[in-house]
């Protein structure tokens, strides 16, 4: 072989193996990525021809495909729609349109996840039908069902977390909407429904148990503050404030009161696990201002505060952050100690902070999927995931006594449930101009938590400014808590 040949044979494999090397990349490694990516049509119209996973909770289908007499070969179809909304979304292959789980885990249930290619292969070979694999949930059918008929007509939200875990086993938002109608294969009618929706005031497309125009937290975010407190170890439960019935916040001639209008129970002092189960907002505001706003922020951000949580690893299905903003002066510090003025919270959030005090001062990660179950029937199961210690165990301890005070002999009475020690905290939100924001969050059995949930009911639910969290939120919470401890 002449030294030009063999250098033109070896230019020649160079060439070879980089093609082989790059296309490998690209039909193997970047798979899924490119069978997701928008506008690819190809991978749209095969689509098409793949009967989609199942989207499956306690065992049962709640999206599934079913045989269309169309191009598009496959519809989905949804179960019970409007209380599984907010979780499934909708899949519309005519708009090449997804949401919510259907979105997060599109590659999952069309098939084209990287973990199928050999799967996909053997089909192909075989002649089988291709299908996409089922997706299970952690959300428990009877416990979001005993939150969607507790929150009845309302509008608002419910969240219910499994504390050691993060495992999340309910979340509805009302108003809600009927997927199916999202679903069609008609263009126009797909439209014209979604043009509707959008157009609602309701926003019913919102999920609000983690995202929209979120709400200030009231007295619920009393949780972090006192949190705070015992954190920097200058504070104890038993440390007092001066018992009055009215507050002059500092730089400013604003005056804050009561709930009840007077002081916080008896005494020329009050402690703050009084002023905790009373849920009175003087204290609280005082303790804000001593603690500061740096303080407060840092403990907030420990319970999730200011960060964004994906239901669905890496997915676009995420939590709006709840917001304790930077640098706020003495008056808005002040608001903040009853969970007024800039603080704003979703749900989800407020029940983290529940959960994190339920499990010994640890925040999980909040999770909905247990497992992806394959066409071969392999399974790979969901794993959960800590977000970090909010609280050491002892002043979790700590917590949790004043918590159960709270609903035992205090403002969170309707959260009581017969043969059940449960630990919450009600709240009563001022809005500028709407009704008051009507809140609970907290957990049960106390002592050994299985359950921890937060409720937000918008517009003063019904009652305009005379509803209160005890009144309208705290008997939503109870049975959806009692759902879970098969009560």
């Amino acid at each position: 072989m002449t030294k030009e040949l063999r250098r033109l044979s070896i230019v020649m494999l160079a060439m070879f193996l980089a093609l082989f090397v790059s296309t490998s990349v690209i039909q193997v490694g970047q798979a899924a990525n490119l069978a997701n990516t928008a506008g690819n049509r190809r991978a749209l119209y095969d689509s098409y021809e793949i009967q989609r996973g199942s989207i499956i909770v306690s065992g049962t289908a709640i999206a599934s495909s079913v045989p269309s007499e169309d191009v598009y070969s496959w519809q989905r179809q949804y179960v019970d729609a409007d209380m599984w909304a907010p979780v499934t979304g909708y899949m519309n292959p005519v708009l090449d349109a997804r949401t919510r789980i259907e979105s997060a885990e599109n590659a999952v249930l069309s098939g084209s996840d990287e973990n199928d290619f050999f799967s996909r292969i053997e089909r192909t070979v075989t002649g089988e039908v291709q299908r996409g694999s089922n997706v299970e949930l952690s959300l428990d059918a009877d416990v979001q069902r005993a939150a969607w008929d507790a929150l009845g007509d309302q509008q608002g939200a419910v969240v219910a977390i499994e504390p050691s875990t993060g495992r999340i086993l309910a979340m509805v938002s009302k108003p809600s909407y009927d997927t199916n109608l999202l679903a069609v294969h008609d263009a126009d009618a797909v439209n014209a429904a979604y043009d509707q929706l959008t157009a609602d005031p309701s926003k019913p497309l919102d999920n609000r148990a983690i995202e929209g125009d979120l709400n200030p937290p009231g007295s619920t975010f009393k949780l972090v503050v006192a949190s705070a407190a015992l954190a920097s170890g200058r504070y104890t439960p038993d440390s007092t404030f001066p018992n009055v019935s009215s507050y002059t916040l500092p730089q400013s001639s604003s005056v804050v009161s009561n709930a009840g209008g007077g002081a916080c129970g008896d005494g020329d002092t009050v402690t703050i696990a009084t002023a905790l189960r009373l849920s009175c907002n003087i204290p609280m505001a005082e303790l804000a201002v001593e603690l500061g706003d740096d303080a407060i922020r840092a403990e907030a951000e420990k319970y999730g505060f200011n960060s964004s949580f994906a239901m669905v690893p890496d997915s676009t299905f995420a939590s709006t952050p709840s917001t304790y903003p930077s640098n706020l002066d003495a008056p808005q510090t002040a608001l903040s100690g009853f969970g007024q003025g800039q603080v704003r919270a979703t749900p989800l959030q407020m029940a983290m902070v529940s959960a994190g005090i339920a499990n010994d001062g640890v925040v999980m990660n909040p999770r909905m999927i247990d497992r992806v179950i394959r066409t071969d029937l392999s399974s790979t199961e969901g794993s959960s995931s800590e977000y970090g210690r909010a609280l050491d165990s002892n002043l979790a301890a700590q917590m949790v006594t004043m918590m159960k005070a709270n609903v035992q002999d205090g403002a969170a009475s309707n959260a009581r449930i017969d043969g059940v020690e449960v630990a919450g905290k009600t709240g009563t939100a001022e809005n500028d101009t709407r009704p008051y924001t009507l809140w609970f969050t907290g957990f049960a059995p106390a002592d050994d938590p299985k359950v921890a949930v937060a409720v937000v009911v918008e517009n003063g639910g019904g009652q305009g400014q005379s509803g209160s969290g005890n009144e309208i939120a705290a008997p939503i919470a109870k049975k959806v808590m009692e759902a879970v401890l098969g009560k």
